[in-house]
């Protein structure tokens, strides 16, 4: 049993992460400032779990807030969430970008620093690949430039953590690379509430099918893939949640840096996730083709044998899961936490 801060803790995958914490008996506190998430997850994830955690409101970049939190609570690791994470907004507000997600991590890990603490699991992006790498992708190919600003701020964390690791071997972090977490809890009590309009596709089909959005834009159809559409390697946010856990125990007891790919395996195309929904939980999703989006690649799936191997995770929830589990989420939630 240890004592976790977990930075960014009342957003999607967070908040989910929070459960399993507490599934495993470890001690949670909360730093979040509820730029992108609500409260509310955090009452439900007390609710479903009947443990307490501590909840700080604060900022990454700001030194006393942390400084603080590391006074008053014995932290053993730090489970490093807290970033923006909008692709399209990462290319209109790079300076934002780069101020929460680089300027916040360093603050983050300077803190820690400062409180002795070294042991740190990073939210980090498979949009660290190269883009001329070919899917499965494993750890050992080489990472590029992203095209995006939000992928390249991933990257320079990924990499300042690795030279941190190397300049001083207290530290122990892994770099989770997730591929594309969707899903819910069970329950329907947590699950994904972007603000405005999605980013990500599971959102953007479950709003569409419980009447919040007119229809799904597909982007791009002319693709070398099985149907046209993009292919994506999609992950339940439980078993992403899990492998936070893995490499939290894995942590705590080697040093170094490690990276490490969180995705299924498999490939879906944007058509087969759309048709699969209707499937499984019997709701129509209107649709249309746009133009395809500037820096998305064809096919991105993971090569998650690394993990398997050396955290001991495995990958549980099916396709078919995961798009019940939204939809159990949505119908539940129509308007998110914003139901409340």
């Amino acid at each position: 049993m240890a004592n976790i801060l977990v930075t960014g803790g009342a957003g999607y995958i967070g908040s989910h992460t929070c459960v399993e914490l507490f599934n495993a008996n470890h001690d949670v506190v909360v730093f979040d400032n509820l730029s992108n998430s609500s409260i509310e997850s955090l009452n439900r994830v007390q609710e479903l779990t009947g443990k307490s955690l501590t909840f700080v409101e604060g900022d990454i970049r700001n030194s006393e807030q942390l400084d603080q939190v590391f006074a008053l609570h014995k932290i053993d690791a730090v489970i490093h969430f807290a970033g923006l994470k909008a692709v399209g907004e990462s290319q209109q507000l790079p300076l934002i970008y780069f101020d929460n997600n680089i300027a916040g991590s360093i603050n983050l890990v300077n803190a820690m620093q400062r409180a002795e603490v070294f042991k740190l699991v990073f939210s980090s992006s498979a949009t660290v690949y190269d883009e001329a790498n070919i899917s499965p992708l494993n750890e050992d190919m080489p990472t590029g430039m992203p095209s995006n600003n939000y992928g390249y701020t991933k990257l320079i964390v990924e990499q300042l953590l690795q030279k941190l690791s190397i300049a001083d071997e207290r530290w122990s972090i892994a770099l989770l690379r997730y591929f594309n977490p969707v899903g819910a809890h069970k329950s329907g009590r947590i699950g994904e509430d972007p603000q405005g309009i999605p980013n990500n596709l599971m959102p953007y089909v479950t709003q569409v099918a419980v009447g919040r959005r007119e229809k799904l834009a597909i982007f791009g159809h002319d693709y070398d893939t099985v149907d046209g559409t993009g292919v994506r390697d999609y992950i339940h946010v439980v078993d992403l949640a899990n492998a936070h856990l893995c490499a939290l125990n894995n942590r705590l007891q080697n040093i170094g840096c490690r990276a490490w790919n969180i995705g299924t395996g498999n490939g879906s195309s944007v058509l087969q996730v759309k048709n699969t929904f209707e499937q499984v939980n019997g709701v129509p999703v209107a649709f249309e083709f746009a133009p395809r989006r500037e820096g998305d690649v064809a096919t991105s799936f993971a090569n998650n044998q690394r993990a398997m191997d050396e955290l001991g995770w495995t990958a549980n929830y099916t396709l078919e899961d995961m798009l019940k589990d939204s939809w159990h989420w949505q119908k539940q939630n129509p308007k998110g936490y914003g139901d409340i």
